[in-house]
């Protein structure tokens, strides 16, 4: 996907503020309001831009650090493992991975009562051959922007 200096500044701009208005982000490119919305509309239509979302602080809200966790499932149940994991309220993010473990969940869970309850049903359910656990205990990186050398390879 072909993107230009405007496309990386206007990602970026949105990256770091979700709600930066389209007048400021013309300001920084000297395009016009109208320019800049019609440049997000097309990264909308090419699926460079999927959405734009809120970025929730969890512990503020009362949930302990994210837990994640990888699953060894039957290969053949998979699907239905699948299915399940997506129905559960503590699950944020699911991905199937190549690995010993074929998919790994992020949780984010009140307390470690509700965690150890939520994990000891994952090990009832049909395929599920293994679970580990690995709990976040500090968040040392969390980026919201391009890689740098992506940006330095555009322009």
């Amino acid at each position: 996907m072909a993107l230009d200096k405007i496309d990386h500044i206007i990602l970026q701009n949105l990256l770091s503020d979700g709600r930066a208005s389209f007048s400021a982000i013309a300001r920084e490119t000297k395009l016009t309001d109208v320019a800049i919305k019609k440049r997000v509309e097309s990264l909308k239509r090419r699926g460079v831009i999927e959405g734009i979302s809120v970025d929730l602080n969890y512990k503020t809200l009362g949930y302990e650090n994210p837990i994640y966790v990888q699953i060894r499932s039957e290969l053949s149940k998979n699907k239905d493992i699948t299915k399940k994991l997506l129905g559960m309220d503590f699950v944020l993010e699911l991905n199937q991975v190549l690995g010993e473990y074929n998919l790994i969940a992020k949780l984010v869970v009140p307390n470690l009562e509700a965690a150890e309850k939520f994990i000891a049903q994952l090990g009832l359910i049909d395929g599920v051959i293994d679970v580990k656990t690995m709990v976040v205990i500090s968040e040392l990186k969390k980026t919201k922007s391009l890689p740098a050398s992506t940006f330095q390879n555009k322009i």
